[in-house]
């Protein structure tokens, strides 16, 4: 067994190099269970490449990647990715509007984007129903995807994500797009989700977003790791500052963050 095994999901001198650019650079990060990480940084800072990486969907140019102690490249990874829930922005325009949220999250069974490309169980409706009601949306289920507010499209996608009682829940900027209901709402699911079973990490550029429930946390700029660790002693105005390159005032009440850049 690798010794790396320990760790949910393990990165190692991890570096991504597209069309001779480099998105990520030398970059090591270990995920456990029951951490909950956020990924702060500017735009264009890997964030989003990270969260590929993390979700088997990209293969690193050079280092190592370990998920449940296998180690990609040397694994089948079908297998490993019914292990990772996914759920980004990005993915809601990929849905036709007229799918229910019970069809969108049903087809995460198999991470179809249409209903007529499997055959479902009533196993998988059940599972469906349970994820809506996980994020709250208890009565959704017949609901077309077109007529939710945009609140409640990514609670849909957090079901579809979570449909299959994954071991790690990914959240690429979830919040983008919404208002502040909207955020306020997606933020106490986040909270309500937090349990002992299920490790995840929220990818973000506003620490407004950050649920109380946060454990750690990583920020990178520029593809390389400017801070790591529990989010207490790690997330503070210095660190900010590095990130965004610019002086910025972090406060915190109540476990959650505002931050203002000083002129």
């Amino acid at each position: 067994m690798d010794p790396t095994s320990a760790a949910l999901l393990s990165l190692t001198d991890v570096s991504v190099v597209i069309d001779g650019r480099p998105i990520l650079q030398k970059l090591s990060w270990t995920v456990e269970t029951a951490q909950h990480w956020v990924i702060v940084g500017p735009n264009g800072s890997g964030k989003s490449t990270l969260v590929r990486l993390a979700g088997l969907q990209l293969h690193p140019s050079s280092g190592s990647l370990h998920l449940l102690g296998l180690e990609l490249g040397r694994v089948d990874v079908r297998p490993l990715r019914a292990r990772i829930g996914l759920a980004s922005a990005g993915l809601a325009a990929q849905l036709r509007g007229r799918l229910t949220a019970e069809e969108v999250v049903k087809c995460g069974r198999t991470g179809a984007l249409e209903p007529w490309w499997h055959t479902y169980t009533e196993a998988d409706t059940s599972a469906a129903l349970r994820a809506l009601d996980r994020v709250g949306l208890d009565g959704f289920a017949d609901r077309s995807f077109a007529t939710l507010s945009s609140g409640e499209r990514q609670r849909v996608l957090m079901a579809r994500a979570l449909v299959n009682d994954p071991a790690l829940l990914l959240l690429d900027e979830p919040t983008a797009g919404l208002d502040l209901a909207g955020r306020e709402e997606l933020v106490s699911t986040l909270i309500g989700l937090a349990t002992d079973k299920l490790a995840s990490v929220l990818v973000t550029h506003h620490v407004e977003d950050i649920p109380p429930t946060s454990t750690h946390v990583l920020a990178i700029r520029g593809g390389a790791v400017v801070a790591t660790g529990p989010i207490g002693p790690t997330l503070n105005a210095e660190v900010m500052s590095e990130v965004f390159a610019m002086p910025v005032q972090l406060e915190r009440s109540g476990g959650r963050y505002t931050a203002r850049a000083l002129r």
